[in-house]
């Protein structure tokens, strides 16, 4: 192998020398940021230990000093840490420009904890006294996230609504028409709602949101059992095309699409419509699709064949790691370990020291405070955030966590991986305005673009597992 790389001509070298370079930088960078914050981290906590007053207080230091050390708590989700240094800045500092970006921090922090109605309270302050800042506005858009988590749509509805009547043209004017759609029809206004599709889809033309809006209105079809309208709306959006970097899949529209056929009574059209879907293991749809044609009665063997070949061909991709830790967990909390590894193949590509931008850490990127909340479960009396990394704590931990949502969820896989990554008072919500509680019609609920395509990407990965191993982790022959 070196000779012929030795035989090759100098240009080729360098470029593949740079190619090599390149990859292993892709490689070992993200282990070399996560382990300098974690460094940052564990030097900020002994930095504070070490100041800390006879009564536990901290004491007073520099405005940069204190906004330092809470962006540091922040994004390693330690909430109450963060939160000490920033009541330090708005108690002693009361006219400092950093006052928007702390009153914003003890807002945004409390969201994270699931304190709405305090967070609603620190947003309020920053939108009322800095609305001509970035904080004061990003404020007000969180304010009406706050108000849909408890809730409040029309509250919601109205904070969006200012939002987008103040600020045109600001950075979060796309997601706030979005909202406005979601908070009137979680109202059960649905004309209001539909009113608001229209609104979006005049502003946006052609933009990513224009086709947002309208999988938004298919959704509401659905919710409505309007089937006549949901398969226009679905028509809609096909004749559009453009799905890429929006809310709506092709194959999700076609599912809908085949959905509205089959509830409308029309199931010899709806077999054909389920049956365009290609019977390809990746595609998540695919497999759904295949389940409704079974229950039309249509023979779906060939198409069952098609998706085990296919999981065959790409089996490389999925491999069975920490097979026994897997089983001893999984088997103890009747879960099924392929949806374990489909959840660890996207979450950390089986590395135990992986680390994501919120401070997630280990195979199935656990964080800080939900692992606290489990950690006795999981047998562990005393952990630190570095304990993630271990992969035996962080198996014990996690499926305890995957149990929790399992019981939390009655079962049903695709809520818990909405969960997992996009908090599960947030897929609480999406289940709710899922009707029927179908799979596929709770995967186009999804509220965040980010959560609904890992709902996409792991339930496909738990397919392919399922296609190859049984519920022992042993290759099915």
């Amino acid at each position: 192998m070196l000779r012929k790389f030795q035989s090759l001509p100098f240009p080729q070298i360098m470029k593949t020398m740079k190619f090599l370079l390149i990859a292993a930088l892709l490689v070992c960078a993200p282990l070399a940021f996560s382990q300098a914050r974690d460094a940052e981290l564990s030097k900020v906590q002994s930095l504070d230990s070490a100041a800390k007053n006879s009564d536990g207080s901290l004491p007073l230091m520099g405005v940069a000093d204190h906004m330092y050390r809470a962006d540091v708590y922040m994004s390693n989700r330690q909430f109450p840490a963060a939160q000490a240094h920033w009541k330090i800045v708005l108690e002693k500092y009361p006219e400092d420009e950093a006052i928007p970006k702390a009153l914003f921090g003890m807002g945004r922090s409390n969201m994270w904890q699931r304190n709405y109605e305090t967070a609603i309270e620190w947003f309020d302050k920053a939108v009322k006294n800095h609305i001509d800042n970035e904080w004061g506005q990003e404020s007000l858009n969180y304010q009406g996230a706050c108000y849909v988590r408890i809730g409040a749509n029309l509250d919601a509805a109205r904070t969006y609504g200012m939002y987008a009547a103040m600020f045109p043209d600001g950075k979060r004017i796309e997601s706030a028409y979005m909202n406005i759609i979601d908070a009137y029809r979680e109202a059960g206004q649905y004309a209001n709602a539909d009113e608001w599709v229209d609104k979006t889809v005049a502003k946006f033309k052609g933009q990513t949101t224009e086709i947002n809006a309208l999988h938004a209105r298919l959704r509401m079809n659905v919710y409505t059992e309007d089937w006549k309208a949901a398969i226009g709306t679905a028509e809609t959006l096909l004749s559009l095309n453009r799905f890429s970097r929006t809310f709506a899949e092709k194959y999700e529209v076609v599912y809908l699409k085949a959905y509205a056929l089959e509830r409308s009574g029309a199931k010899d059209l709806a077999a054909r419509v389920y049956s365009s879907i290609p019977a390809n293991p990746k595609i998540y749809h695919a497999g759904l699709a295949s389940d409704r044609l079974e229950g039309l009665g249509e023979n779906t063997a060939a198409r069952r064949a098609q998706m085990r070949s296919g999981a065959s061909r790409i089996s490389g991709q999925f491999p069975v790691r920490f097979k026994s830790e897997l089983l001893k967990h999984s088997k103890k909390r009747n879960i099924d370990p392929r949806f374990l590894l489909a959840i660890m193949k996207q979450e950390s590509s089986f590395r135990p020291r992986a680390k994501s931008p919120a401070a997630a850490r280990g195979l199935l990127q656990l964080t800080y405070d939900t692992a606290l909340v489990y950690k006795e479960e999981a047998g562990y009396s005393q952990i630190t955030a570095n304990s993630l990394y271990s992969p035996a704590v962080n198996i014990a931990i996690g499926t305890a966590y995957v149990e929790k949502l399992k019981n939390q969820f009655s079962g049903l896989y695709e809520p818990i991986a909405a969960s997992y990554n996009g908090g599960e008072d947030n897929a609480e919500r999406w289940l709710n305005r899922s009707k029927p509680k179908d799979r596929a019609i709770f995967a186009s609920e999804v509220g965040f673009g980010e959560t609904k395509k890992y709902v996409s990407i792991v339930m496909a990965n738990y397919r392919v597992y399922s296609e190859l191993y049984d519920e022992n982790l042993n290759r099915i022959q």
